[in-house]
């Protein structure tokens, strides 16, 4: 009989941001597959979890995804998390569910943080229809050309950025789209959570007289552009 893949959300900063379902399903499983094994203990140890851990990243996710499905067909229950947030969205964790649904394993979702819809909620943007983008592409090329599919895009756009690129998403987002408004949120629910609300000029001069740090995610919407743009 196959074992349980357990989807389990952790939390994207403060650690108190977790469920007791899932404290109780990390405590109980026979496995906990992780980013980051150095990362995924501290947030063990702050709920006295004691697992046997094994890591699962970008660049090992072909052959431990292999490994893991042999685990749960002889029974194990697995409980596999991210850094941070929901496993699978952007991050390795879509291979081995994918893995798992092909191989017959059943999966159980244990639901919790998503960077994504906390940044959708403080920004202020129209929440009714929305878009995640994830990461832009590295090279600006590349990230022009996807910016430039959003012209036209009625829903609100989330994206999410890294500190050393983040300025320079945010000028190709005023090249490409023009300078409107973005909610720019910094180290969600962390120490340091900052939200800034203002167009896409004002967050360059801000980023450039003071480095960006930390994980950012961007919400930006054109029909709230339009709209403006139409008073």
């Amino acid at each position: 009989m196959s074992g349980i893949l357990y989807i389990v959300a952790t939390p994207i900063g403060n650690l108190s941001d977790i469920t007791f379902r899932a404290i109780e399903t990390l405590k109980e499983v026979d496995l906990i597959a992780c980013e980051d094994t150095r990362h995924t203990r501290i947030l063990l140890s702050r709920y006295s979890i004691s697992k046997p851990l094994t890591s699962y990243f970008e660049h090992n996710k072909l052959k431990k995804s292999k490994e893991l499905i042999v685990l749960l067909k002889e029974g194990k229950a697995i409980a596999l998390v991210s850094d941070a947030g929901t496993p699978g969205v952007s991050d390795p964790g879509y291979r081995i569910i994918k893995d798992a649904i092909d191989s017959g394993v059943e999966i159980v979702a244990i639901p919790g943080a998503s960077a994504a819809i906390v940044a959708l909620a403080l920004s202020g943007m129209p929440t009714d229809r929305f878009v995640f983008e994830g990461f832009l592409p590295n090279k600006r090329a590349a990230r022009k050309k996807r910016l430039a599919e959003f012209k036209s895009e009625k829903r609100t756009i989330i994206i999410y950025e890294s500190p050393h690129r983040v300025l320079a998403a945010l000028r190709d987002i005023k090249e490409v789209l023009g300078d409107i408004e973005i909610a720019c949120v910094r180290e969600a629910t962390k120490k340091f959570e900052e939200v800034k609300r203002a167009d896409a000029s004002k967050l360059i001069t801000h980023f450039e007289e003071k480095a960006p740090k930390g994980e950012f995610v961007l919400v930006v919407s054109l029909k709230r552009r339009k709209q403006v743009e139409g008073t």
